[in-house]
């Protein structure tokens, strides 16, 4: 192995080589460098990538996006990745051990495809229900957010990996988020926003992303304030701090902001107008040096800055990733009611209802999604349990699903001539940044895909093109669609994540064989490609009322109805912000009808972020699964079948209606979002304005019951002003007759207001007692008021089932 010099961090072992140690110093090799090689280092070499400097040792560095998969450098399914449950699913577990191995399951997934930098985790906060992206982020708590992204970060790079926490800082809401300026308080920034930032960095982060707003008037890829005066000198970060793609706009104001690397690349404001600025003494050369040793201390530490005679260590993973995905997703899954028909005992026929059942919603929509080898659907995971009918019920899709069965994409020069074939799982073309190997980009003038079809029965189909731009269909050689799809306005992203969509009817018969073809004229823009487009599919179906009434028919004659509702993918995305809380289409009617006739109905919603419940009085148990991963239908049937016991506690809190949501605005008045609430945010908000949520953050039922029989709280360490330490000791007995898990929280209330300060995951067989240990830091006593100050006086400590539950407390002087 070889470690690397450097004046700023001390030694730095690489994680990822084998070999002798070898010293090498970082001012020595920064001093090889000129000015011209030094700037081209921190714009991207392409959508992905940083480029490599052989001379020095340097190789390629590869980013690529998360947060639940690796995807690489493909935005295809051609290298499949393993599929996690969702950020908020892998919060709701509250278990910093799950979500540290989940870390280490993704580090050997990013190996395995040459990754060296993930970009996530998502730290942003549910600071309003209405956020679109919230999927992505852990919570609205900042200490439970920081906590379990610090676990994500600490897993991460103990595999060799870099992880980069964003989107630093106050990117909570999606709606103009290239431009918005978010308005804050400084005491609502360090205490709440800038919290889950500072944990992570105390937990060691590489990396860390610059967001696209602007914050009190200062685009944060030139916040100066945040990026190099908190982050870089307050908290001593030693990382590199890289662009959210494309969020550098300008040549000085960014170079002098502290953000390290502009991404994409090679083209961008910095470049030759860089070297410019600085020759003319308008950025001093400093700061680009400083940036280089922030590019070549992350080298050292993913292994991508070696001495050419070594080699790079085995990237293999020996953690089994499919085990892992349906453990997190039933860890996650969160109970919110059970009038005690849940776990399942001696069913026999099972109703499920729904479109998420059969087609299972795994991830949010935008830069999270990846593409999992295999998925297990709610409706194939329940089969393999009982007796099971399926009813589709009510559909809220607002676009076609892709045409199933495996297309290739067929690359052709402007001459028609085909440069390259590519096979496809499905009927979607999507590639961002670069192309399949063996494409000419610079020949490149159309994308065709190419999809055989044998209906299943007679009748009126639907085709769709999903993307933006020019589209020619046809059908067995007849044009069926030929036109242009306009782009959506506003964010340009919607564009390529979540295109508009056309259809047209076409006459098929059972049995017959179609060949359906788009072409798409296609290249590459500043030697990037962006194509997205999806062949969409669905055969002749029944009415709204037709489909009702058979769900009806089903649910009758089963001894349990499970109806899987949820979200969409023009609900939930990246890109846009929520317009309510309802569920789309007509599942709410859908979940009435079918709990009025059956009694025994259990709804399973399958959502990232909170949804309205009309019904919930009306059924006999409601389970969250937010979105659980690509082993969704395994750990539904685990749970529902009591193999494992629902895990989740709520990491926000559950309004029963968006009009009783103590803060919700998103849109931008004047191109400014004002934080008028300051502080108080999710149940801080709830508890202020004396409402009642449908459920409190921390909120989760399992297969057994708890008592909370003891408190100790002790204090150690120096004065009022010095480094503190307050450990909590809790005694909690499962009183039930099943074994469990429960979450024992640890909430600190003072003159400041309540706040969550600590918290365990504890297990325990039936009638045993367990002890947990829970140390509380100095910052759970702490106010913003210039710099962080102790608040003087009495505090009260609870141990609590949720944050409105409180079962136990102790009262201490500080």
């Amino acid at each position: 192995m070889w470690a690397l010099r450097d004046a700023a961090a001390g030694y730095l072992p690489s994680a990822r080589s084998s070999g002798d140690t070898v010293v090498v110093d970082i001012d020595e090799l920064l001093g090889r460098l000129d000015l011209i090689t030094k700037i081209r280092l921190l714009t991207g070499a392409d959508m992905w990538s940083l480029p490599p400097l052989p001379e020095i040792g340097l190789d390629r560095l590869l980013m690529s996006d998360g947060p639940i998969g690796v995807r690489g450098e493909q935005w295809a399914a051609t290298d499949p990745s393993i599929a996690l449950p969702s950020p908020t699913a892998l919060a709701a577990s509250w278990d910093v051990d799950l979500v540290r191995r989940a870390g280490r399951l993704l580090a050997g997934e990013a190996r395995r495809k040459g990754v060296h930098v993930l970009l996530a985790p998502t730290l942003n906060l549910h600071r309003s229900p209405l956020g679109g992206r919230h999927f992505e982020c852990f919570s609205e708590d900042p200490y439970l957010a920081g906590e379990i992204g610090a676990a994500y970060v600490e897993g991460v790079q103990e595999g060799g990996v870099a992880t980069t926490p964003k989107h630093f800082v106050a990117n909570d809401f999606e709606t103009d988020r290239f431009t918005v300026d978010v308005r804050v308080s400084e005491q609502a920034l360090r205490e709440v926003y800038l919290r889950p930032f500072e944990r992570v960095v105390e937990a060691g982060a590489w990396g860390l992303m610059t967001a696209y707003n602007a914050v009190n008037g200062t685009t944060m890829t030139e916040h100066a304030d945040l990026v190099n005066g908190v982050l870089k000198d307050e908290w001593g970060f030693d990382g590199l701090v890289v662009s959210d793609w494309t969020a550098v706009r300008t040549t000085e104001a960014a170079a002098l902001g502290g953000t390290d690397v502009a991404m994409p690349g090679p083209f961008g404001p910095w470049g030759e107008r860089l070297v410019a600025a600085v020759r003319a003494g308008r950025v001093p050369e400093s700061a680009i040096d400083d940036r280089v040793r922030r590019i070549l201390r992350l080298a050292a530490r993913v292994g991508a800055l070696r001495d050419p005679g070594l080699s790079p260590a085995d990237p293999g993973c020996s953690i089994d990733g499919v085990a892992l995905a349906r453990e997190a997703a039933g860890r996650g899954f969160t109970l919110l009611t059970n009038d005690g028909i849940l776990p399942f005992d001696g069913v026999r026929t099972l109703a499920v209802i729904g479109p998420a059942a059969a087609e299972a919603r795994i991830m949010g929509g935008g830069s999270a999604q990846v593409f999992p080898e295999r998925v297990v659907s709610p409706l194939a995971g329940l089969a393999a349990r009982a007796e099971v009918r399926y009813a589709l019920g009510a559909d809220p899709r607002l676009r076609l699903s892709p045409l199933p069965g495996p297309a290739r994409a067929v690359f052709l020069d402007a001459e028609g001539g085909v440069l390259a074939e590519h096979p496809l799982p499905t009927a979607e073309a999507r590639w961002l940044g670069g192309l399949p190997s063996g494409v000419d980009a610079g020949r490149l003038a159309a994308v065709r895909l190419l999809s055989a079809y044998v209906a299943e029965v007679s009748g009126e189909h639907l085709l769709s093109v999903a993307g933006a731009g020019a589209y020619a269909v046809t059908v067995n050689g007849e044009a069926v669609f030929d036109g242009v799809i306009e782009p959506p306005s506003g964010d340009p992203g919607l564009a390529f994540l979540t295109p508009p969509e056309r259809r047209v009817s076409v006459p098929m018969a059972a049995g017959q064989r179609y060949e359906v073809a788009v072409t798409h004229p296609a290249g590459t823009f500043g030697g990037l490609a962006f194509v997205s487009f999806t062949l969409g599919h669905a055969a002749p179906a029944a009415g709204a009322e037709e489909l009702l009434a058979e769900a009806v028919r089903v649910a009758a004659e089963c001894d349990v109805a499970v109806v899987v509702a949820g979200t969409t993918r023009e609900v939930e995305s990246e890109g846009l912000d929520r317009a309510d809380l309802a569920l789309p289409g007509r599942q709410d009617e859908l979940v009435r009808a079918v709990a009025a006739t059956n009694p025994r109905t259990v709804v399973v919603v399958n959502a990232g972020s909170p949804v309205e419940m009309p019904w919930l009085a009306d059924v006999a148990a409601v389970l969250l699964t937010w979105f659980p991963g690509q082993e969704a239908g395994a750990a539904l049937a685990d749970v529902l079948f009591g193999d494992a016991e629902p895990g989740g506690r709520l990491p926000t809190t559950w309004p029963r209606r968006l009009a009783d949501a103590p803060v919700a605005e998103v849109r931008p008045v004047d191109g400014v979002v004002a934080y008028e609430e300051g502080v108080f945010v999710g149940y801080r908000a709830w508890q202020r304005s004396g409402r009642v949520p449908a459920f409190w953050f921390g909120h989760g039922l399992g297969y057994t019951t708890w008592s909370y029989d003891s408190i100790a709280a002790e204090r150690t360490g120096g004065p009022v002003e010095a480094t503190f330490t307050v450990t909590v000791t809790v005694a909690v007995t499962n009183t039930g007759t099943r074994p469990g898990r429960e979450v024992v929280q640890i909430y600190v209330s003072n003159a400041a207001g309540r706040r969550l300060a600590g918290f365990d995951v504890v297990e325990a067989a039936s009638g045993e007692t367990v002890l947990t240990t829970i140390f509380l830091r100095e910052r759970a006593f702490q106010v913003w008021a210039g710099g962080w100050r102790t608040v003087e006086g009495e505090h009260t400590i609870e141990a609590a089932h949720h944050v409105a539950d409180p079962r136990l407390s102790v009262t201490m002087k500080i």
